[in-house]
């Protein structure tokens, strides 16, 4: 039994040489995507050919989505959609109900509600559960999703986003997604073997700020959503690197 997760992206929304930050996490032979930008079926293929993990859409066993900018959400309505007419199954999408309840009506309606069934046909509406299977997180208590155990808390960020702790095969993942820098939240995700953690500018949490970190918490934290001037060789935290899996 183990935990792993293969980097699909770890740039940010502005990056010209990454893909936007996005991971598939794996136990027992389920894999969990952990948000979800465009184009991620090219994302899988080419993290498949650099980590020797095998992603593709039909392996993932659900969508774990933390906030709703488009850099970490602009490939739900293309996943929804090839699980849909491809897979001829829903998509199952985990996250808390912050999140969610803007998901369908100021996110995804206006390209999934309508849909032609022949040339010169009146189109056949649709609602978010005709394509997804929506599973709620909550800040109160674990959600089981097959083999992983999934723990949230709100960030401060622009719009609600949850970080997460993420327990299967006897490990457990942090993952901060978008955040200010938080002192409270770095004590939670510190619980963690592993600690993914975002770096950038503006209200983005400062290099800096996790840099003076202790160095034992140093040691097991790994950065993500980077900007591409971020210097890599100089850091003393382990920035992710695209198309690598690691074990947790």
């Amino acid at each position: 039994m183990s935990l792993s997760f293969v980097t699909l992206g770890v740039g940010d929304a502005f990056s010209a040489l990454h893909y936007s930050s996005c991971l598939t996490l794996e136990a027992e032979g389920q894999v969990l995507l952990l948000d979800c930008p465009h184009p991620i079926r090219k994302m899988m293929r080419e993290a498949s050919l650099s980590s020797g993990v095998e992603l593709d859409a039909d392996r993932v066993s659900g969508l774990v989505l933390t906030h709703l900018h488009a850099d970490h959400s602009s490939g739900v309505e293309g996943l929804g959609y090839f699980s849909f007419f491809v897979l001829k199954r829903k998509l199952r999408l985990l996250a808390h109900p912050d999140v969610t309840r803007r998901l369908w009506e100021g996110h995804l309606a206006a390209g999934m509600e309508d849909l032609i069934r022949k040339p010169g046909g009146e189109p056949e509406r649709h609602g978010f559960e005709d394509y997804f299977e929506p599973l709620a997180l909550s800040t109160e208590a674990p959600v089981q999703f097959g083999p992983f155990s999934i723990e949230s808390r709100m960030t401060y960020h622009h719009v609600p986003t949850t970080a997460l702790r993420i327990r299967a095969g006897g490990r457990c993942l942090g993952y901060s997604a978008d955040t200010a820098y938080d002192e409270g939240l770095i004590s939670w995700l510190s619980e963690a073997d592993l600690v993914v953690h975002e770096t950038n500018y503006g209200v983005h949490t400062p290099y800096a700020k996790l840099a003076a970190l202790p160095a034992p918490l140093r040691a097991k934290m790994r950065l993500i959503h980077y900007p591409d001037d971020f210097d890599l060789q100089a850091s003393n935290i382990e920035p992710l690197a695209q198309g690598r899996r690691y074990t947790v």
